[in-house]
């Protein structure tokens, strides 16, 4: 836990509260004028942002090597008036802006990029060989640069504290829990925030929200097996030990893990994504090496699942005779991600008040992981984390009536994922906005 600042708990009760905050449903008029004027410089400046998020686009950084952006990020802060903080966990940036009393509102966008090579046939596409921003976070740090830029243009029209911030390595689980060990909140880098809001680019139509109450994205464990055998001449496999055929075994039976340990109820993914071992055909290894990922939404499930995967990887070594058991190694691991039920609904309010109902929707929890979470509850605060819609509306309504989304939308983590500009970052810079008014007070 964090440091407080004394009134914090005050603060937190007046934010948190029935009639806290600045929600169209709450403040009226007078904050829909706020918001309207905060807003009404970024038709002009989205040129800027679309330049930046191409730019972005073609320059990806892989986890805790997102030097170029986080330098961008910080100039482009530095220019819009913040106390800028660089270095946090080697690339981490964060920017606060001190606006007079209220609440600690903190805003996050991810850096990194995946080790992927693009398929899209963008004239913008990655210039750095297998590496590529398949996720969308060139579409987070433009959105949030434009949101600090226009929140601090705007200070007139609201009173607090806006902490920006810019995290690197989420796509290994790794960059929100390396910022707080470098001391984010206890060695006063921010101010402990009342709020952590955050936004996600999805493969769902630009202009829409999709948001979901409660647990909303998965657990996930990232394991690697290494399993132990005796190696040795493949025209003799009785001589040996064959790890090959033991990781084989294993693969198959972890398989039945979901399908008869996993009430028809709960929710489990167990995938094999990497099977390793050996580099001819007539030498059997002396071990292979299987890499998985486990998603689950409840602690007590996925206790039982890893349980389950060490019990069944032991088993396997012990029937196929290895003098040696197999040894499991955490590869990275994210929490369960959940969405304040309180803060959700001022936000929506927000949300609706500028977007409408319609462009707003619920979702079930995704199977998909997160390290934003982290930062909420190291500061004790509340979460909301939503997903921006990113993709042509034309194509995803063309698909959707066609029932080929899976088909021909590529997901997050495809070479083909290729979020529009337009209006994705128009739309993701209001709601960032938006949902940050609804947490400051009035001046």
């Amino acid at each position: 836990m964090g440091h407080r600042d004394e009134d914090r708990e005050t603060r937190t009760e007046a934010a948190d509260g029935d009639t806290g905050g600045r929600g169209p449903g709450d403040a009226g008029a007078d904050a829909a004028a706020d918001r309207d004027a905060v807003l009404a410089p970024l038709d002009g400046r989205l040129d800027d942002l679309v330049a930046l998020y191409e730019d972005l686009h073609r320059h990806p950084e892989l986890s805790f090597r997102e030097t170029r952006t986080a330098a961008e990020v910080a100039r482009r802060l530095t220019s819009c008036g913040y106390d800028v903080t660089t270095g946090i966990a080697g690339t981490g940036v964060t920017g606060v802006l001190r606006n007079g009393s209220g609440p600690v509102v903190l805003l996050r966008a991810d850096m990194d990029a995946l080790p992927v090579t693009e398929d899209t046939g963008l004239p913008y596409a990655s210039t750095v060989p297998g590496v590529m921003h398949a996720c969308g976070h060139d579409v987070h740090v433009s959105c949030l640069l434009g949101a600090a830029d226009l929140l601090a243009a705007g200070r007139a029209r609201w009173s607090g504290t806006l902490v920006v911030l810019f995290q690197p390595a989420e796509e290994n689980g790794g960059g929100a829990r390396a910022m707080l060990d470098a001391g984010l909140y206890t060695e006063g880098i921010v101010p402990t925030p009342d709020v952590v809001l955050a936004q996600h680019v999805a493969p769902f139509g630009a202009g829409l929200i999709a948001y979901c109450p409660g647990v909303c994205m998965a657990a996930a464990d990232s394991l690697k097996i290494t399993f132990h055998g005796s190696g040795g001449h493949g025209s003799r496999p009785e001589t040996t030990v064959d790890p090959i055929v033991m990781a084989a075994s294993f693969v198959q039976r972890v398989q039945s893990v979901v399908a008869r340990e996993v009430a028809p109820g709960e929710r489990a993914v167990v995938t094999v994504g990497s099977f390793q071992a050996g580099d001819t055909a007539n030498v059997i290894p002396d071990h292979a090496v299987v890499k998985l990922s486990v998603r689950t939404f409840d602690e007590a499930v996925r206790s039982r699942v890893l349980t389950a995967i060490d019990r069944i990887a032991r088993a396997e070594a012990e029937a196929s005779g290895a003098k040696q058991l197999p040894e499991t190694a955490v590869l990275d691991d994210f929490p369960v991600t959940f969405n304040d039920a309180r803060t959700l609904r001022q936000v929506n309010s927000a949300f609706t008040g500028l977007f409408g109902e319609q462009r707003l929707f619920a979702y079930d929890p995704a199977s998909g992981s997160e390290d934003a979470g982290l930062l909420a509850t190291a500061a004790g605060a509340p979460l909301y984390y939503w997903w921006l819609g990113g993709w042509d509306p034309e194509a995803f309504h063309t698909a959707f009536a066609a029932g080929r989304l899976a088909q021909d939308i590529p997901s997050n983590h495809s070479p083909r994922f290729a979020p529009v500009a337009r209006p994705t970052l128009t739309m993701g810079v209001q709601a960032l906005t938006t949902a940050a008014l609804s947490r400051l007070e009035a001046p």
